[in-house]
C-alpha cells in the first residue's frame, strides 16, 4: 500500500499532517485516472498541482476513459497545462463511450490493465461508490488493477448530491485553489453551457472541505482513502 509519513519538525502523539514519502531511488509514480477529460481537474487539480511542486522527481501516467475529437484536445491541454514541462507524462485518451462504461464489458479493464506494469505508487481515481455509472465503474476497477498501490478518490459534484463523507482533505492555498478553477473554466470550454459548470460551484466546494478540514487556509480537496498505510 502506497505510504505516507510524519510530517517533519512535529513530534509528538498527534499527528496533525501526513504528507506521502517520495521513494529514494526512482520518480513517484502517479496515475491519474478519470471517465471524462474534466473528471481529474474537478476532483484533484490542486492535488495535482502539489505533487508537481513538492514533490523533487514525479512521473505520471494521465489516463481518461472517453472523450470525443475536442474534449480529448481538452484533456491533453489540461494535462499539459497542470503537470508543466518538468515531469514526464504519458496521456492516454481511450474512445469508450461517455455514459456507457459499464455495458462495454472487458474493454474499459482491458485499457486500464495496460498500464499495469507503469506500477504506481498513487494512483487519484473516481469514487468507488460515485452515483455516474462511469465514474464509479472506474474507481472500482482502478483497485483491481493498481492493487499495490495508495488509492485517493476524489469527489465529482452533480445533480445526484452524492458527495458522501470524505476522510482525507488536501489543503490548498489560494494561489493553488485559483490555478484549480481558472484552469477548469479556461481549458474545458466545451462544458460551459452546463448549468453547474461555474466558478462558483467549485470555489464552493473548495470552501467547504475547507471548512471540514480545518483548513489553514479556507480551501481543501477532499478524498477517500480506504487503506492507508503509515
Amino acid at each position: 500500500m502506497g505510504r505516507l509519513a510524519r510530517r517533519r519538525g512535529r513530534p509528538g502523539p498527534v499527528i496533525p499532517g501526513l504528507r506521502l514519502e517520495p521513494p529514494v531511488d526512482r520518480p513517484l509514480r502517479v496515475v491519474a485516472l478519470g471517465a471524462h477529460p474534466d473528471d481529474v481537474e474537478i476532483g484533484a487539480a490542486g492535488l495535482v498541482i502539489r505533487l508537481v511542486a513538492e514533490t523533487p522527481a514525479l512521473e505520471v501516467r494521465w489516463l481518461i476513459a472517453t472523450a470525443t475529437p475536442l474534449r480529448r484536445a481538452e484533456a491533453t491541454r489540461s494535462a499539459r497545462v497542470l503537470l508543466g514541462d518538468r515531469v514526464p507524462v504519458e496521456i492516454d485518451i481511450a474512445e469508450h463511450r461517455d455514459g456507457y462504461l459499464p455495458f462495454l464489458g472487458a474493454a474499459p479493464k482491458e485499457w486500464l490493465a495496460r498500464h499495469q506494469g507503469f506500477d504506481p505508487d498513487l494512483v487519484i481515481s473516481p469514487w468507488r461508490h460515485d452515483r455516474h455509472q462511469d465514474h464509479r465503474l472506474l474507481g472500482e476497477l482502478a483497485w483491481q488493477v493498481f492493487r499495490d498501490a495508495l488509492v485517493l478518490e476524489y469527489e465529482v459534484p452533480k445533480y445526484e448530491g452524492d458527495l458522501g463523507q470524505p476522510n482525507l482533505f488536501v489543503t490548498l492555498d489560494r494561489a493553488t485553489a485559483e490555478s484549480k478553477v481558472s484552469t477548469i473554466l479556461e481549458v474545458f470550454t466545451s462544458q460551459a453551457d452546463r448549468r453547474w459548470f461555474d466558478a462558483e460551484t467549485f470555489w464552493a466546494l473548495l470552501r467547504l472541505r475547507g471548512v471540514e478540514a480545518a483548513s489553514p487556509t479556507g480551501y481543501a480537496e477532499a478524498f477517500h482513502g480506504t487503506k492507508i498505510r503509515i
